[in-house]
């Protein structure tokens, strides 16, 4: 192929029985690559379609080409590495978008963006095009959700209209088989640093009279469990701290000894929840060092300068140090508590007192050992090993 004739665009559409749409959409694709004069193809990746489909999009004069592996992000995936354009803009075969109107994303994509998303909120949802529970709940917490996690400018995770770069999305290796693809596509492109921005569009009520693919609850579920996931400081490193930051606090309070509220009183029964949320904050918030340490060694997410810091600065060493002294402080005071039982001849102990010295001691304890294996477990997940070096 010449270099004038270089494909420059690629519209892909994922199908999977979408008879009723499927024609309007290549015909819209078609006529904007026309009005536009770009060398461009319409790319049908289909999911196994058994109502005609298939036959439609060759018909029409697109390419096809089939996924046998089902799922939104599975014919996404397939269709991307099948398409030849240097561009991809893809969306949905519901005629949910106009397909004439994709100017922007071609003029973001020729200023260099990598990944140009479409916007519903700022261009508009007709009536009828988007159920109240996606438009008011789900899209917005789960966008919230998203941008607070991973800090990207994007507004809308879940458009179904966007634009990119083909060499920048491969090089994502995006993995997801479902409908999670959406975010996974805008978290990985974000973590690695690629150029994105949006466009205002307009969502239109689908043109198909059976149910969409989407399930809200199940699809729902899979993208939060998906940014979760790929955000091991969200699910472990900061519930982890806060549970110990408060057992921390209280159990310094009552330490001193008890705490009166109004008519309650706080003291060693609540200091032993205290102690158990010091361990439990300390061992999610392991859970966190430890994904975190997994997905940068398997390449699923980049790493970033402060944790690199932190892992070149984590050896053996100074764990072990840290976690003897915790040890040897709760050594300490278990030996006063067992001396100041000698004291009253081995007898009965006032609870109160006692408990208020040991609960913090064998607390202590149990921490300084868990820091010193934690320690020689993120040495072992550090170490180099021949694919990542």
């Amino acid at each position: 192929m010449s270099k004038e004739n270089k494909i420059k665009l690629t519209i892909l559409m994922p199908c999977l029985n979408e008879a009723e749409t499927l024609a309007t959409c290549i015909k819209k694709s078609k006529l904007f690559l026309k009005r536009k004069k770009i060398v461009g193809e319409v790319l049908i990746a289909d999911n196994g379609s058994t109502d005609g489909s298939q036959e439609i999009a060759l018909k029409e004069g697109a390419r096809l080409v089939k996924i046998k592996q089902k799922g939104y992000g599975s014919a996404l995936i397939g269709g991307i590495s099948a398409s030849k354009g240097e561009y991809i803009i893809m969306g949905d075969a519901d005629d949910s978008y106009d397909f004439t109107e994709l100017s922007q994303f071609m003029q973001k994509l020729d200023e260099g963006y990598d990944l140009v998303m479409g916007n519903r909120f700022k261009g508009g949802i007709k009536k009828g095009a988007m159920p109240p529970l996606h438009k008011y709940v789900g899209n917005p917490v789960l966008s919230g959700i998203g941008k607070l996690f991973f800090r990207t400018p994007i507004n809308d995770f879940h458009s179904g209209l966007r634009g990119f770069k083909k060499s920048a999305i491969i090089d994502l290796n995006l993995q997801t088989t479902g409908m999670e693809f959406a975010s996974e596509m805008v978290v990985k492109a974000t973590l690695n640093k690629l150029k994105i921005t949006e466009v205002p569009i307009i969502l239109y009520p689908d043109g198909r009279s059976r149910p969409p693919h989407l399930r809200s609850w199940r699809d729902g579920w899979r993208h939060l469990r998906f940014l979760l996931i790929f955000s091991p400081r969200w699910l472990f490193l900061y519930p982890g701290i806060i549970f110990m930051l408060i057992g921390f606090v209280l159990l310094t309070l009552l330490f001193i000894g008890p705490i009166k509220v109004g008519s309650l009183t706080f003291d060693v029964n609540t200091m032993m929840f205290a102690a158990i949320s010091i361990l439990t904050g300390f061992t999610i918030a392991n859970l966190g060092l430890f994904s975190m340490i997994f997905s940068i060694k398997n390449n699923l997410v980049p790493a970033t300068k402060g944790f690199n810091k932190f892992l070149d600065g984590t050896n053996i060493d100074y764990g072990i140090v840290i976690g003897l002294v915790i040890f040897i402080l709760g050594l300490i005071g278990s030996i006063i508590a067992i001396l100041n039982w000698k004291a009253t001849g081995f007898g009965n102990l006032e609870t109160s007192t006692t408990l208020r010295l040991v609960i913090p001691s064998t607390t202590f304890i149990v921490l300084g050992i868990q820091t010193i294996f934690t320690t020689f477990f993120i040495n072992i997940l550090n170490l180099p090993t021949k694919k990542n070096q």
